[in-house]
């Protein structure tokens, strides 16, 4: 069975929670391609990922929304090298990578209003812009 994925002292993902396959990649290579299964599909289970907090999890999910499959667990594939163990340490990566994204809690939005001096230079803007265009109207005709 694979090895855990350490992704801080404190987030792992147990191997329990990792489902590994090789399959033959795509693309151009000739007759190693044809004959060799490189690529890497890792699946991650991410109920199964211990110290995520809930709200972690969440982040998680919304992160890899696009890559879950229909048992919502994480799938990442990876076919960079001709090497099944190098692309197995690279889908490692990247999932470590993913949880570490979801990890960092949003900055929350600190409300402002503009200042005053801001609203009247808006205001002066759109009164010029208005005049530019009322100055291209066609007369009004004199009876």
């Amino acid at each position: 069975m694979a090895d855990p994925i350490v992704v801080t002292a404190a987030v792992r993902v147990p191997a329990s929670a990792l489902s590994v396959r090789a399959v033959r990649a795509s693309g151009p290579g000739g007759q190693n391609v044809n004959k060799v299964a490189t690529r890497i599909d890792l699946r991650v289970d991410p109920d199964a990922i211990e110290g995520l907090s809930d709200a972690a999890r969440a982040r998680l999910r919304v992160l890899t929304r696009n890559r879950a499959d229909a048992e919502g667990r994480l799938v990442v594939t990876s076919q960079a090298t001709r090497n099944q163990a190098r692309n197995l340490e690279d889908a490692r990566a990247r999932v470590a990578a993913l949880i570490r994204a979801a990890l960092v809690s949003p900055r929350s939005r600190v409300k402002t209003e503009p200042t005053a001096r801001a609203r009247r230079r808006r205001l002066a803007g759109k009164k010029r812009r208005a005049e530019v265009k009322r100055w291209r109207r066609r007369p009004a005709a004199e009876d």
